[in-house]
């Protein structure tokens, strides 16, 4: 007997028979897509907040605080420029060196006492160190020996934006011809004329604005005897501009110290020479040689425009204050420095080579531009000793005449390099062509002294005193300024 019965989990589903049949998929899957889709959705809104935010911090913010048009105080510009004060701050340091230049105050006689001979009689003979960041600007000059109760007020114009304030006060000639002291903060806080406050915001910007605007009467004299109109120079070159204020060549014009910056016949050196022999202008009169001399300051701007990076329209904020990027804000630094404490913000921005590929081929240049002030320099205190050498063998002024003005000439080439920041690197060529100018008028001046001195019956070499050290030095030129110079000569 067949049993045809079946349970009804014998019989084959449609389903479980079907090979096209597709699975029932886990309850488990949907929610995680679920959750997968929120997840994405979150972070894309995070992403748009995000783009949002730097759009909005990238947009020009009117000032939170009004500023004062004449307010000296960078401290209460950073309310409204934090970023930019904080790397102003950053100057503070002292520590930063480079091979030739940082904010390290190194003796530079100590280094090259040879600067003592050179500038014997000057005050650059006395204190000449490295200058540090704008922030010290007016403790350095303050202490520094070089200034005296004879120093005119000219020399406050470059250090501190209190300055701004009192030529809004009074005209720039009456600024000048007043004494150094006349400004120097004696301890009362509410002296208006006291000057206080270090090289800062109000030096180069508008408040109101922040736009860049040149604040030193000099500057702007100078452009309109060159017939410029310096209101209608381009941003760009306004970046340079509010630079050349004070890193330029400069003299005090008259007895009034007005400060002139000595353009009218062009920017290279010989131009500026031929501008101060126009003028009849002399420093000072050296200790040694007797010899008319003009002390270079730092030419730092002339030489630029005769470098590469002028060429290329690029300013000098573009290396010594390189834009930085926090968040969606683009700003300038404003920690002044040398670019090559900053390569990869500064000379890698155009330059695609390696960080330390870039700093060797500048140390390269710097170090042969170094080595031909070197020898210029060696010439020159040679010259200046064959000329003394000369006059203790009985040469008159008239019979020296012309030695001098070849040395004065030899050294005001050798200090148009020597003086501005960078050892050369701003305008290599230029440099090494005016070095080389500067060792033939040094050499010219020696054979001249030479031959004076056969003249004098004196025909075995001038005895050179020792000058290798600062400490030696200083005794050397000590003992000229006391009228009791080193014997030079061998007497027949």
């Amino acid at each position: 007997m067949t049993d045809d019965t079946r349970h009804e989990s014998d019989v084959p589903t449609a389903a479980a028979s079907s090979p096209d049949a597709t699975p029932t998929p886990p309850a488990w899957r949907g929610w995680a897509l679920f959750l997968a889709a929120m997840a994405a959705t979150f972070l894309l809104g995070l992403l748009a907040a995000s783009i949002v935010q730097r759009r909005m911090e990238a947009q020009r913010q009117p000032p939170r605080e009004p500023i004062d048009r004449l307010e000296a105080d960078s401290a209460k510009w950073a309310v409204n420029y934090p970023r930019q004060y904080d790397r102003y701050r950053l100057m503070s340091d002292s520590t930063t060196r480079t091979e030739y230049g940082g904010a390290d105050p190194r003796d530079l006689l100590e280094e090259t006492p040879a600067n003592v001979v050179l500038f014997a009689g000057y005050g650059f003979a006395k204190a000449y160190k490295q200058a540090r960041g704008h922030v010290w600007a007016v403790e350095d000059v303050t202490r520094t020996e070089r200034i005296s109760p004879k120093s005119p007020a000219t020399c406050w114009t470059c250090k501190s934006p209190d300055v701004v304030r009192l030529l809004d006060q009074m005209r720039p000639e009456d600024f000048y011809a007043q004494p150094f002291d006349a400004f120097r903060a004696k301890g009362n806080p509410g002296d208006a004329k006291a000057i206080t406050h270090p090289i800062g915001c109000l030096d180069c910007h508008e408040p109101a604005t922040m736009r860049l605007r040149i604040t030193r009467p000099a500057l702007r004299e100078a452009f309109v005897r060159q017939g410029r109109d310096i209101e209608k120079v381009s941003h760009q070159e306004m970046r340079s501009l509010v630079c050349a204020q004070c890193h330029v060549e400069y003299y005090f014009q008259g007895k009034g110290n007005y400060l002139t910056f000595p353009w009218d016949e062009g920017l290279q050196v010989e131009q500026i020479e031929a501008y101060y022999e126009k003028a009849g202008f002399t420093d000072w009169t050296h200790a040694v040689s007797k010899s008319p001399m003009v002390k270079m300051q730092h030419p730092d701007y002339e030489l630029y425009t005769a470098g590469i990076h002028a060429y290329r329209n690029v300013a000098c904020a573009d290396c010594h204050m390189p834009y930085r990027t926090e968040g969606g804000v683009k700003f300038t630094d404003h920690d002044l420095q040398s670019p090559l404490l900053n390569v990869a913000n500064s000379c890698a921005v155009c330059h695609r080579w390696g960080e330390e590929e870039i700093q060797q081929r500048v140390v390269a240049i710097q170090r042969k531009v170094h080595e031909a002030r070197g020898r210029a320099e060696r010439t020159l205190v040679e010259a200046h000793f064959d000329i003394a050498a000369a006059e203790q063998a009985g040469a008159g002024d008239d019979e020296l005449r012309e030695v001098r003005r070849l040395v004065r000439g030899a050294q005001l080439r050798w200090d148009f390099v020597a003086a501005h920041n960078g050892m050369g690197f701003h305008a290599p060529q230029e440099c090494m062509r005016v070095l080389q100018a500067a060792l033939d008028l040094a050499g010219q001046s020696r054979v001249a002294a030479a031959r004076i001195l056969a003249r004098h019956g004196i025909t075995e070499p001038v005895r050179y005193p020792d000058y290798s050290t600062k400490a030696k030095a200083t005794a050397v030129l000590a003992a000229f300024l006391e009228g009791k110079p080193p014997e030079l000569i061998a007497r027949p």
